[in-house]
């Protein structure tokens, strides 16, 4: 009987230590990221060297691992399609993406955004096109950097729920843990 009580007073205990946890953070799980990537991204950028070569990439697929390879960073995986204009013709490619960037909270627009953004890695077919995607780099990573510092990968709404709407109120920065970011409500 001793064991049975015990077992539901750490039940009870259990619990009640989740329920303050709702009410001292909020969590966006990185699926909750990788959906909210689906609906808003719209990279669509024209790059490089004028009257030399020109790009135009649309990046698809971005999927987010938070925390996960690197800790405090999101890893960014995705999908562009090239379509290069150049001295040569036109010509297209396609590329896997690997980006690398820092999560930050901003309290006035109650988003996160990805600071510090780079491209670590990127395969591109034809392989033929590599050459000319190694002179665009420069500038798809310049890109790429620009856009994540001004778009959000979340953005806090309080219609969701109570507790969003409380976290759009009361956050306090970041922290990443693997396949999440946590907003704390205070210091």
């Amino acid at each position: 009987m001793k064991k049975i009580l015990m077992g539901m007073a750490a039940l009870v205990f259990a619990g009640a230590l989740v329920g303050c946890n709702q009410l001292t953070q909020y969590t966006v799980s990185e699926q909750e990221v990788n959906d909210y990537l689906q609906k808003h991204n719209d990279y669509q950028k024209q790059i490089g060297v004028p009257g030399l070569v020109d790009a135009n990439i649309v990046l698809t697929q971005l999927q987010s691992q938070i925390g996960r390879t690197e800790p405090n960073k999101v890893t960014l995986s995705g999908n562009a399609k090239v379509n290069i204009t150049s001295i040569l013709g036109p010509q297209s490619a396609d590329l896997q993406l690997t980006l690398k960037a820092q999560p930050v909270y901003d309290p006035q627009k109650g988003a996160i955004f990805l600071k510090d953004m780079e491209l670590v890695d990127y395969k591109v077919q034809p392989e033929k096109m590599d050459t000319v995607m190694k002179a665009l780099t420069p500038y798809l990573n310049q890109s790429l950097k620009s856009y994540f510092s001004q778009q959000p990968v979340y953005v806090l709404n309080p219609d969701n729920s109570k507790v969003e709407a409380l976290a759009r109120q009361l956050a306090k920065g970041l922290e990443v843990k693997p396949g999440q970011l946590v907003i704390p409500f205070t210091d």
